[in-house]
């Protein structure tokens, strides 16, 4: 999971707990590392995150997929996010079609590694709100009226609340279907 400074500590959360519950509980085969480009990281909402990794000092080769969650601006979100290291990741992941999943606004750093142009995506989509524009402008077939959208390899989403939703697309890819509909009832997500 890359983490940018201003990271929303939810958004980020989901991908701890469904991740962990597999690796506890589904197939085993899952362990999820948080990788930052500072040793300690500021959440949107002010308090800090020390990631398990910083971006030097991990090999890309050795992951079988990328997990990044959105943040905000007004707490130095894109710093990070549109930064050259941060978009050199998001390629190399995408160069090798692995399975890239985004929340929210974490779509403008896909956009503006270049990874989304001509491709179909979605961001942050609240009435009056710039920000599917702005991955209009970075060359990106935005879908304004679906709350996930999967584009091949990767998987983009309109807001928070499709958090949850992003993780499991991401189990998916990196495990099967069968065991995403275990952790799930595992988890309390299906009635008995």
């Amino acid at each position: 999971m890359l983490l940018a400074d201003g990271f929303e500590s939810y958004e980020a959360s989901v991908f701890t707990d469904v991740l962990g519950w597999n690796l506890f509980e589904g197939d085993k085969t899952t362990e999820l590392v948080s990788v930052g480009m500072h040793p300690q990281l500021k959440c949107t909402w002010g308090y800090s995150n020390i990631p398990d990794c910083q971006l030097s000092e991990i090999n890309l080769a050795d992951y079988d997929a990328l997990a990044i969650p959105g943040g905000f601006e007004e707490a130095g979100f894109y710093q990070d996010a549109f930064s050259t290291e941060f978009g050199d990741v998001i390629r190399e992941f995408d160069s090798q079609n692995k399975p890239i999943a985004s929340i929210c606004v974490a779509a403008l750093a896909l956009g503006n590694s270049g990874i989304l142009k001509g491709r179909k995506a979605t961001t942050y989509s609240y009435p009056e709100n710039p920000r599917q524009d702005q991955l209009a402008q970075m060359g990106v077939s935005v879908v304004r009226d679906q709350p996930l959208v999967v584009d091949n390899n990767i998987v983009t989403s309109s807001s928070p609340a499709t958090a949850l939703d992003v993780a499991f697309w991401l189990l998916e890819r990196l495990t099967n279907a069968n065991n995403v509909e275990k952790v799930k009832g595992l988890m309390g997500f299906h009635k008995n």
